[in-house]
């Protein structure tokens, strides 16, 4: 074989595994939204078993039974019967584990749906707002962060800056949470520092309504407040400022690093999280880069593009990028945090 046929088979090759992996994140999706593997969380059931407790039709339930078994999702046990392996349920169910990717089908989703009017974007130079891309991609943006910060925002992230951590523990402070999204970001906070108020702002309204349910099943609506809002407006003095993996979404993110310096008190901090990438382009990207490169080739640009062409950065902000923002926004020091994260970089600034 020449080197051209092996390199031909190989891309062959990768492009049919990535197919496979496509496909399957949809079949997780089938499962999520059906109810199915709750049904078979700690209970062995025949096709006719699962279809009757979940209401699906019986074939339809068998097919889709073999097809996890056979992509190694599910246990198979006499019968047959099939079972959801417990430590399968903390990544398919469990919303607060911490290896929790039940919505990445739903991510992909989300994507591939507006997929046309990506390609529609691509000929006129036009943007997609983030709206249109869906109650999907929303979800699955935010369920994707929240075991982060559920676990990892007020127990590792913030007591790595201990002035940010011991300044919220004394209180009261104010925090203001910018591109907020569905307000988990918000809600970890309000939760770990009881005498703080945070306020959170996003330009999606859908995201803003989805916030305040959030806070309030969390029992914190009397501290966290949202508003529909652009990120780079005027906002009210703030103790600290978060933007949790937002600002290589926005479309002006030196009119946003500007408000939040604007914004701050005497001695407050602007506290970043965006995406770990390579400092400079160069092939071939680590696994992750190429994920967020993709990210961006079919969201991110497009929905920033949507709202304005200052920038358009996309997901693949590199740190001399976000800190020579910063420069431009006032900030004479800006400075990466050495907060060892596999798929996020942190940055401090005052």
């Amino acid at each position: 074989m020449t080197t051209t046929e092996y390199s031909r088979d190989l891309l062959a090759q990768r492009l049919l595994d990535s197919l496979l992996g496509a496909v399957e994140l949809l079949t997780c999706e089938l499962g999520r939204q059906l109810g199915l593997y709750d049904a078979l969380r700690g209970c062995a059931r025949t096709a006719a078993e699962l279809a009757e407790a979940t209401g699906i039709d019986r074939r339809y339930a068998r097919e889709w039974l073999e097809q996890q078994a056979a992509a190694g999702l599910l246990a198979v046990h006499p019968g047959p019967a099939f079972t959801l392996p417990e430590e399968h349920a903390a990544v398919l169910l469990d919303e607060g584990d911490a290896a929790y990717l039940g919505t990445a089908g739903q991510f992909a989703l989300g994507v591939g749906l507006t997929t046309p009017a990506v390609v529609a974007a691509f000929r006129t130079g036009a943007g997609v707002p983030y709206a249109d891309f869906g109650h999907h991609l929303r979800h699955g943006i935010a369920a994707f962060n929240r075991p982060m910060f559920i676990h990892q925002l007020t127990a590792q992230w913030l007591p790595a800056v201990p002035d940010i951590d011991r300044t919220l523990r004394c209180g009261p402070a104010h925090v203001l949470d910018l591109g907020c999204g569905l307000g988990h970001s918000s809600v970890a906070l309000a939760r770990a520092y009881p005498s703080i108020t945070v306020r959170g702002v996003d330009l999606d309204e859908a995201s803003i309504v989805e916030a305040r349910k959030t806070a309030a099943a969390a029992g914190v609506a009397d501290r966290v407040s949202f508003t529909v809002g652009d990120a780079s407006g005027r906002h009210g003095p703030a103790d600290l400022v978060t933007i949790f993996e937002a600002l290589h979404d926005m479309a002006d993110p030196v009119a946003v690093l500007s408000a939040a310096r604007a914004a701050l008190t005497e001695g407050g901090s602007v506290f970043v999280g965006d995406e770990l990438v390579a400092d400079e382009f160069a092939v071939p990207a680590a696994e992750m880069e190429r994920l967020q490169y993709a990210f961006s080739v079919l969201h991110c640009l497009p929905a920033t593009r949507a709202e304005g062409t200052e920038s358009a950065n996309g997901t693949v902000l590199r740190a001399p990028t976000l800190l020579g923002w910063a420069r431009e926004a006032g900030f004479a020091a800006p400075e990466v945090v050495d907060i060892p994260h596999d798929i996020w970089r942190f940055y401090r600034l005052r």
